[in-house]
């Protein structure tokens, strides 16, 4: 097998209940608060979906994004690695994977046992020339076509229940404590059989937190087994899940950015972990050689330039629609 059997969560994205999809602790309560119930972000929609225990979430991606810790307490001041104060010396112990200084991903580390499962964590360190834009990074992770760039096995990967109404999202996370909440759905993807790994599938909750300094948090995790009445119609496949995601981007200058991503994916099934974790990581490189590809391209035509050209074109529009309407 040398091409990615599984799919990268995400965006990223997922969470479960115990043993069978998620934490060995579910971040998604199978009795939420009352004020989760109230700020159900989800129920304008017409769906009945409370959001994990974000404090849970990011309590975690703080717990293994040195880098996630720092933009979210608003500390980094835009140094990226070279601002942080890593302390090697507690109690996650990290062994380190890969390092060097010239590669695309300059580093990688595994962490076991992360939350008493079976399958690593994994991080991933990589600079990458170009304007620091999270909302284009997150669109390798939920765009085919973007997707397919990186990731062979990808069959199909769309937003299921993409959420409008960000507001409301925001006033259920915190008013801004952790950022102020861009995107936030739910995704569905699926893998192609390969090499005697039958196709994989995956429901997840996503995420894109941005931040006063530009950077951003992209997030996600498993959604909980009792969500499975929203997956698509069709036949059901062996569930993929990645316990937790999450890429902080923060710019380093205006043409450069750095990148922490952390994922911990299991692909299902009985296939042992030594094998799948040596392809997973050649995955997240596919995924960083493409991106320092595409965002060094920018003002070139490439697709980061058009996608900046849309958003533009989008927020110019918001802007006029606003001046029509107002008093």
């Amino acid at each position: 097998m040398t091409t990615s059997s599984f799919t990268l969560g995400t965006i990223l994205i997922t969470l479960g209940v115990p043993s069978i999809i998620g934490y060995s602790q579910t971040v998604f309560p199978e009795t939420p608060p009352l004020l989760q119930r109230v700020a159900n972000p989800f129920k304008s929609q017409g769906l009945d979906i409370e959001l994990p225990d974000i404090d849970d979430v990011f309590g975690r991606i703080r717990q293994v994004s040195p880098l996630a810790n720092s933009v979210i307490n608003q500390e980094n001041n835009n140094r990226g690695f070279a601002g942080l104060e890593e302390n090697r010396a507690g109690k996650l112990k990290w062994k380190r994977v890969e390092s060097n200084n010239r590669a695309t991903v300059h580093q990688i580390e595994r962490l076991d046992n992360f939350q008493g499962l079976s399958a690593p964590m994994l991080r991933f360190r990589s600079t990458i020339e170009g304007p620091c834009v999270g909302e284009f990074f997150g669109k390798f992770i939920l765009d085919l076509k973007e997707r397919k760039k990186w990731d062979a096995q990808i069959k199909d990967v769309y937003e299921l229940y993409p959420l409008a109404d960000t507001d409301s999202a925001n006033i259920a996370m915190g008013f801004g404590q952790y950022g102020d909440c861009s995107q936030l759905g739910i995704g569905y993807c699926q893998t192609l059989a390969s090499m005697g790994v039958t196709t994989r599938e995956q429901m997840f909750l996503y995420g894109l937190q941005d931040f006063v300094d530009g950077s951003y948090v992209l997030w996600g995790t498993e959604m909980n087994k009792k969500y499975d009445h929203l997956l698509p119609l069709g036949e059901r496949h062996t569930r993929a899940t990645s316990h937790l995601f999450t890429a902080t981007l923060t710019p380093t200058s205006e043409e450069s950015f750095d990148v922490e991503y952390c994922l911990q994916l299991d692909i299902g099934g009985n296939i042992p972990k030594f094998l799948t974790t040596p392809v997973m990581i050649d995955t997240v490189k596919s995924l960083f050689s493409t991106a320092k590809s595409e965002f060094g391209a920018a003002g070139e035509g490439g697709a980061l330039d058009i996608f900046l050209h849309e958003q533009s074109m989008h927020d110019g529009l918001a802007d006029r629609l606003m001046l029509l309407v107002s008093p």
